[in-house]
């Protein structure tokens, strides 16, 4: 076996700056003075730990802050700010803590490639701009550069989180700044440059990967081609080494990632079947610990025919079918104990295509699992399996009897595919084409997506089965239709909602049946057409007035008797009663007056005035309110006389009945 280590592994230039200031630093270090860091210095967990041996403490914005206070001639403090940067109100706290006390120091080891992007951040912070920067939104490198801009900002994690931003955000007539964490992966800065080019003309794009980044990164992927295993060193807090694994496993899927030599052991890395192994290190990872690495390595594989033959290993295939003890649970995927040298795990997509389901509600530790194995490496130490795989071939004999009976499924759409909609039934996908959906042709397929929906199998093909929406759908709007039609009768009442209206009347659907409303039958009041008095999709309750079932004809009714104006009228007035009416037409014969709305009576040309007169225009005009008498009421025609001359008369004849003293009496008060 050959191992190849990265020229470009361990500490950068700005990790490398800040680990020898600070042991610059705690060589030169006075008698009480106390040396510290904001935030651990790198991350590196074991360096780390070698720092607080040789008397480095951490503390925070706070704690400086409170040391600042105490800081003497006999005690003096300095703390060292990590490679990462600090938001600037921090930097900015320091340096008032300085000139307050002189026996309180802090040493900026921020990296010079992460200064530039606060200076970058710092001076395009202007309202008409928008701030977007590639990272990870809580990594400290990430959270002291958005510090430096005090507008509209955003922290993207890679080119597709860039795009759906730009899909939601309206970002109007802003400038878009684009600038990338120093670790970036590089393939996604480069999408998210296009992305951003694509979509503003007028962006500013800063390239701020650090260029030692760039070519660690580039190595990495050079040289995962070329071996047959890949161990990357760092921190689990480190993004670069995130970086640098995410790179090596793409191109050798025998990656392992560790932050210590101990950990080579119980990832069982060396076997006979590699004959390279390369090592790269992120860039907080010391050079001992690299080289320690190489040397365990070295010593494994010495030993690894001795150790092979020592353990009785139950080892897993790829192809088996398998069932283990779910260990762990979390949303992305399951882990599972098998009694194998290797832990099993199942991904989020090899259990369901389901993305709403959430595992942590699914499973538990102790529960049992049967799954297929998809993948078995003995250097992770890890088998790749496929619950999905189990339950597809356990329920696909389902789907084909469904197919042969004619049964109705049901399922999940989850996803829109290209021609139709994908739907998980029983851990199978199912297609059903476009035109099988019952979405109207050219319509949006989305509507549909996340929906549970009833559908029969129609065809198999192969492995594939084809459903339809629509069969089911229609097969359950005729049984409704049947049922309808086996109930209906004259008088029933019903209620449904107005969908499509004509010159002549309304269309209302009564749930899947539709019965037409006579404009006639809408209003007791002649109106021109139906959008008088109703509008489209509004609910109304009709009643059914006849119908034909074999024609499939509803006639529907709207208006009620106790609507009716003229039961009103005859409910509130009787012959002889005196009513204050509304002149609302006037003929050569007489004048028409509204007594109640939708009924009106007729004021005979003799009965206006006490003398003969021309025309009712001599003495009555549109509009005007005049007190009238009842004289006649024609129930059968639903006619109505009336009468204002009666009312003269009638005073008139009063009148003349009074006695002289009443009348002069009653003179006397009018002049008054």
């Amino acid at each position: 076996m050959k191992v190849i280590v990265a020229n470009n592994a361990g500490f950068c230039f700005g990790v490398k700056r800040a680990v020898e200031s600070l042991n610059a630093s705690l060589e030169a270090k006075k008698q009480g003075e106390r040396i510290l860091t904001l935030g651990t210095l790198i991350h590196n967990d074991g360096f780390n730990r070698e720092l607080a041996k040789r008397g480095v403490e951490v503390t925070d914005i706070e704690g400086a802050k409170r040391l600042a206070r105490t800081a003497s001639e006999q005690a003096p403090v300095k703390v060292f700010v990590r490679a990462h940067g600090i938001p600037r109100e921090d930097e900015n706290a320091l340096k008032s803590l300085c000139e307050e006390n002189e026996y309180f120091e802090y040493i900026d080891c921020t990296c010079p490639f992460v200064k530039k992007i606060h200076k970058i951040a710092a001076e395009n912070s202007k309202e008409d701009n928008c701030f977007i920067l590639l990272g990870s939104e809580k990594h400290p490198e990430v959270v002291g550069i958005m510090s430096y801009f005090d507008y509209e900002k955003y922290v993207v994690s890679d080119a597709e989180a860039l795009r759906v931003l730009l899909e939601q955000k309206n970002i109007g007539q802003k400038t878009p700044i684009l600038a990338a964490q120093t670790t970036q992966n590089l393939s996604e800065w480069k999408k998210s440059q296009k992305i951003l080019k694509n979509l503003y003309t007028n962006a500013l794009i800063f390239d701020t990967i650090c260029s030692v980044t760039e070519s660690r990164q580039t190595e990495a992927a050079d040289l995962s081609r070329k071996c047959d295993a890949m161990v990357v060193i760092g921190g689990r807090q480190s993004s670069n080494t995130a970086k640098l694994y995410s790179i090596c496993k793409e191109n050798c899927p025998e990656s392992i990632w560790i932050e210590n030599p101990d950990e080579l052991a119980v990832c069982n890395l060396i076997t006979s079947a590699h004959t390279i192994v390369g090592i790269a290190a992120g860039a907080s990872t010391p050079s001992g610990v690299i080289q320690e690495v190489y040397r365990t390595m070295s010593e494994m594989k010495e030993n690894f025919a001795e150790l092979l033959d020592a353990t009785e290993i139950k080892t897993l295939n790829t192809g088996d079918t398998v069932t283990g003890t779910v260990t762990s649970v979390t949303d992305a995927e399951l882990y599972l104990d098998f009694g194998a040298q290797v832990t099993g795990f199942i991904k989020a997509e090899q259990i369901t295509d389901d993305n709403s389901v959430k595992l942590t509600e699914m499973y538990k530790p102790g529960d049992e699992i049967e799954a297929f194995v998809i993948r078995v490496s003995d250097i992770e130490g890890f088998a790749e399996l496929s619950k999905k795989r189990v339950d597809s071939d356990k329920n696909w004999q389902k789907l084909v009897a469904a197919c042969e009976q004619g049964d109705v499924l049901t399922g999940k759409v989850v996803e829109v595919v290209k021609g139709g909609v994908s739907v998980l039934v029983d851990a199978n996908k199912v297609f059903v084409p476009a035109s099988q959906t019952g979405v109207p042709r050219d319509g949006n397929l989305d509507v549909l997506k996340g929906q549970e929906v009833s559908l029969k199998i129609i065809e198999i093909k192969g492995k594939k089965a084809i459903g339809s929406i629509r069969v089911v759908a229609r097969e359950e709007r005729r049984a409704r239709e049947a049922a309808f039609w086996a109930s209906i009768e004259e008088g029933k009442v019903f209620k449904g909602a107005v969908k499509s209206m004509t010159a002549y009347g309304a269309f209302v659907d009564l749930g899947g049946v539709d019965g037409m409303v006579h404009k006639t039958e809408l209003s007791w009041k002649p109106i021109a057409n139906p959008a008088q008095v109703l509008t489209v999709g509004q609910e109304i309750e009709v009643f059914v007035k006849s119908f034909d079932a074999e024609k499939k004809r509803i006639s529907l009714g709207y208006k009620k008797d106790e609507d009716n104006p003229w039961f009103v009228f005859t409910g509130k007035y009787a012959v002889g009663d005196v009513a204050s009416v509304k002149i609302v037409n006037m003929m050569p014969f007489g004048a028409f007056a509204e007594i109640v709305d939708g009924v009106d009576g007729l004021i005979h040309i003799s009965q206006i005035a006490q003398q003969k007169i021309g025309k009712p225009a001599d003495v009555l005009e549109i509009g005007q309110v005049v007190d009238a008498k009842i004289i006649a009421i024609d129930e059968e025609n639903q006619k109505v006389s009336l009468s204002i001359r009666a009312l003269l008369d009638e005073a008139q004849a009063e009148a003349e009945a009074m006695p002289e003293e009443a009348v002069a009496e009653e003179a006397a008060v009018d002049a008054e």
